[in-house]
């Protein structure tokens, strides 16, 4: 018999990666190896298990989801990345695929999506929720402005937001007041027209701002 898929949990909601232990742990040629209830605890058993799959949900604490894709496909590209997440926008979805992520399943169709996607990620296949996949492959371009009306401070601050840091995280990191970056962020949003977090996130991947 072949070796079973390891794979490791990283939610930050313990009832979810039990719930999720039980389906995988029923599956013939898969095995739970290892948890985690934040990105830092996710990166830290990939290390300790080098998994052949990471399931990942993108809102834990801690840290990004896209940029702990992005640093995982550089230091562990032996593991394959599937998000599950309760996120349906398509931004998010193109957001991690393009950072290397095999897999972006939603927690409501987990049953019925999770096990495909794990067992096509060690293929080397891309799965993608059917439902995201049509919403991106029909939803209109958006019309989009020119970055350099946006100063290199606002252009900083908005990375950080499509990365997911809170306002008050990257205060922090820029060493500014979150009342500063409050200011920042509705600079932002009354330049590029864009007013949600998922449309933020869209108009950094669209302008290719989350490349460091």
């Amino acid at each position: 018999m072949s070796d079973p898929i390891t794979v490791v949990l990283a939610d930050d909601h313990a009832v979810v990666r039990a719930g999720l232990r039980v389906l995988l742990d029923a599956e013939d040629g898969i095995a739970v190896v290892g948890e985690a209830g934040d990105f830092p605890g996710a990166v830290a058993a990939v290390a300790e298990h080098r998994p052949a799959v990471l399931v990942l949900d993108l809102g834990m604490p801690g840290g990004s989801g896209l940029e702990t894709i992005a640093a995982l496909t550089e230091t562990a590209p032996e593991t394959a990345i599937v998000v599950l997440t309760m996120q349906d926008d398509p931004a998010f979805a193109r957001g991690a695929l393009s950072r290397g992520a095999r897999g972006y399943v939603l927690k409501e169709a987990a049953d019925e999506e999770l096990l495909e996607a794990i067992r096509g990620a060690v293929r080397g296949e891309t799965y993608l929720n059917p439902r995201l996949g049509a919403r991106l492959a029909t939803e209109p371009a958006t019309a989009s402005r020119n970055t350099g009306e946006l100063t290199g401070r606002e252009m900083d601050v908005l990375r950080r937001i499509a990365l997911g840091h809170t306002n008050a995280e990257i205060a922090d990191q820029l060493y500014l007041s979150v009342r500063t970056i409050e200011t920042h962020r509705a600079h932002i949003q009354s330049k590029t027209g864009r007013t949600s977090r998922a449309e933020l996130v869209g108009y950094a991947l669209e302008h290719d701002l989350l490349q460091t």
